[in-house]
């Protein structure tokens, strides 16, 4: 015959992995106050569970505390540290700023810091924050461990690392002291018209859009030109869709647009903008019509506008992952059918982090091959940096 203790056992085996922390508690209280003396050491030897754990079940279940429905007390429990350090989450993303890496049309963005390391250094500033916590707000803040990719092609310049974090510098001077700091480049272009725009969205089965069966490029068609200006201090965006040229003179509209209606009243009192852009294309470094530009913009607005350049790819630039990234997420699976469709596209575009975005249509005509003449450039009060002055240097305000 199975003996009382077997059975003790046998039940116990079956009901506590089914029942939840208090409902154990409970029940091994119930039994321990059934065997009298000794049997809390009993039940605690049989089941695993601490007599602490037994005993707490014994006065609740003298107390009449038998509700079920809640396992700890209200407001008990380890705090989450995002809400106990406020600040914690920008402080990961202040650590790893520097080394960040990402796809320009992805808002997966990672970083070359293990969680190890970057825990040791929160440690370091006060934070015990274990590496486990480290890679949760790494996966919340939309990071993600990749391994390499072939995509590099040529050779790096030797002080690459080191113009990036000057940029970075740059950037928080200018935020610490209230003035605005601008991310800009201009989208792919888009075709207008009904077309296939890549990604997926619900629909009922058999319901897709059905659009043109081929899109080669054709200059008959309409392309909508999307430049975009990131406010890295109010994480919002503006984008002025162009619809002929990508120029020089495109790009400066476009941020003299964003200063006339939304910069100048944002930052009132301020009268420096920092700007950060690509080293090619419409803003690139070489680009005497881009200069000559913001000179004229500089002149009119009466700001002095410091522009940093970013060496060879435009995947560091911060308006590639937090904004165009959004808007093409946004978009995906959705045929631009017109520019109206398109600007209403990209002014719903939205994130959880607060992300606002206002966009406008640019009907002007902008012609290619403007030249820009020695005396022209002479004329410029261009300032150049002692370090990379090609890619880093201010604009000053002309006095006629």
């Amino acid at each position: 015959m199975i003996s009382a203790d077997e059975k003790l056992k046998e039940k116990l085996s079956v009901l506590l992995p089914a029942l939840n922390e208090k409902q154990r508690r409970l029940l091994l209280g119930a039994e321990a106050i059934a065997l009298g003396y000794g049997g809390i050491k009993y039940l605690s030897d049989i089941t695993g569970m601490s007599t602490n754990t037994i005993a707490r079940g014994i006065r609740e279940f003298e107390t009449g505390d038998e509700d079920v429905s809640r396992v700890r007390k209200k407001g008990s429990g380890r705090k989450n540290l995002t809400r106990k350090f406020p600040q914690l989450e920008h402080c990961i993303e202040a650590i790893i700023e520097p080394d960040t890496r990402g796809d320009p049309e992805s808002p997966l963005r990672w970083t070359c810091k293990s969680v190890r390391n970057i825990s040791d250094y929160l440690g370091e500033q006060g934070y015990s924050v274990s590496r486990q916590t480290v890679a949760r707000i790494l996966h919340k803040m939309e990071f993600s461990l990749q391994g390499n990719r072939k995509t590099k092609e040529g050779k790096d310049h030797p002080d690459r690392d080191k113009q990036f974090r000057f940029i970075n510098s740059m950037c928080k001077r200018f935020l610490s002291k209230g003035d605005p700091v601008i991310s800009v480049d201009t989208k792919k272009k888009e075709l207008v018209g009904e077309y296939k725009n890549a990604g997926r969205e619900w629909h009922k089965k058999g319901g897709a859009i059905e659009v043109n069966g081929h899109d080669f490029p054709d200059p008959k068609v309409s392309k909508a030109i999307p430049y975009g200006i990131y406010d890295i201090g109010n994480d919002s965006g503006w984008v002025n869709v162009g619809i002929t040229a990508d120029t020089a003179e495109f790009a400066v509209s476009s941020i003299s647009h964003w200063w006339k209606y939304v910069g100048s009243h944002r930052y009132s009192d301020s009268k420096k903008l920092l700007i950060c852009a690509d080293a090619g294309g419409s803003n690139g470094y070489r680009l005497r019509l881009w200069k000559r530009e913001l000179q004229q913009l500089v002149d009119t607005c009466e700001i002095e506008i410091s522009v940093c350049h970013f060496p060879g790819t435009s995947k560091w630039n911060k308006i590639e992952h937090r904004l165009f990234s959004f808007i093409s997420l946004n978009w995906r699976g959705k045929p631009l059918t017109s520019y109206q469709v398109i600007i209403n596209l990209i002014a719903s575009t939205t994130t959880k982090t607060g992300l606002t975005v206002k966009a406008r249509l640019d009907e002007k005509l902008y012609t290619k091959g403007k030249k820009v003449t020695d005396q022209e450039m002479k004329s410029l009060k261009l300032l150049k940096n002692k370090f990379h002055g090609e890619w880093n240097y201010t604009i000053k305000p002309r006095k006629f």
